[in-house]
């Protein structure tokens, strides 16, 4: 929770006890579990995505068996790190 917390001082939004809000747009609110959820899902799309270009490369026909290997091996690791 404290990176997310980080990242939400790093994009210019500020606390006030639970809620967060944004100074550029006046009234708009967020609650800290807010940011949390949007955070889980951002990191889950990315995740995904990086899965997606090591899923790839197991079926790239240039690469060698050794290399084809850890791309598969690296998948795991990533997708294991979204159920943590």
């Amino acid at each position: 929770m404290l990176e997310i917390i980080e990242l939400a001082k790093q994009s210019d939004l500020m606390a006030d006890g639970e809620m967060w809000f944004s100074p550029t747009y006046g009234n708009a609110d967020v609650h800290i579990t807010d940011l949390e959820r949007f955070a889980k899902l951002v990191a889950e799309k990315e995740r995904e995505a990086c899965t997606l270009i090591c899923d790839a490369a197991t079926q790239d026909m240039s690469l060698g068996p050794l290399e084809k290997y850890r791309a598969a091996e690296i998948a795991k690791l990533i997708r294991a790190r979204g159920l943590a």
